[in-house]
């Protein structure tokens, strides 16, 4: 049940690159605020029911981005709601149309050294099953860092404190802004 003090914020959407601590930070939001939390790329497991990994092995990143941007236009049609976004769902023209318009968009800017340290284990990140997984990761931020920034209303640095921190913090930018 949202809560009645924030009931007239619109969706919250969190963009940004793998490792930002998207999921998590959402979480906390979803719970601050009292709605329902989404991650986009859980949603396309969930209705595949297969792994990101599996459908990038057979359908390739544009058979994945095609199953995204259904996923994401289905997701920021609901009501409140905080949506965490895969990191490369910017990559997509329709995709930041909908989220841009349909609600309030978050980028969690996250410098590389972080995200390398955040998900150098992970199998479940096909892009980064290279042999440089840094320089990936840089020429990901290069490319998508101009697209978070054109679909952002805020943006918020991911390296001052803990999710619960970024989760308050972000409530408070978008309360203080008065964008509603």
């Amino acid at each position: 049940m949202p809560s009645k003090e924030f009931e007239t914020l619109p969706n919250i959407y969190l963009v940004g690159p793998m490792g930002a601590g998207k999921t998590t930070v959402g979480r906390h939001l979803a719970d601050l605020l009292g709605r329902e939390f989404l991650d986009s790329d859980h949603e396309i497991e969930r209705k595949t029911g297969a792994t990101i990994p599996w459908i990038f092995e057979k359908e390739g990143e544009h058979g994945f981005r095609a199953r995204e941007s259904i996923v994401i236009n289905e997701l920021t049609t609901k009501k409140d709601l905080v949506l965490a976004t895969g990191g490369g769902a910017v990559t997509q023209a329709i995709n930041r149309e909908y989220l841009k318009h349909r609600g309030i968009v978050i980028y969690l800017y996250t410098p590389v050294e972080l995200q390398l340290q955040r998900t150098y284990r992970d199998k479940n990140r096909p892009l980064l099953q290279v042999e440089n997984p840094e320089q990936k990761l840089r020429d990901l931020l290069n490319i998508r860092d101009p697209l978070y920034r054109e679909v952002a209303h805020y943006i918020i640095e991911t390296n001052q404190g803990a999710a619960r921190d970024l989760a308050q913090r972000i409530l408070q930018m978008i309360i203080s802004k008065d964008i509603i």
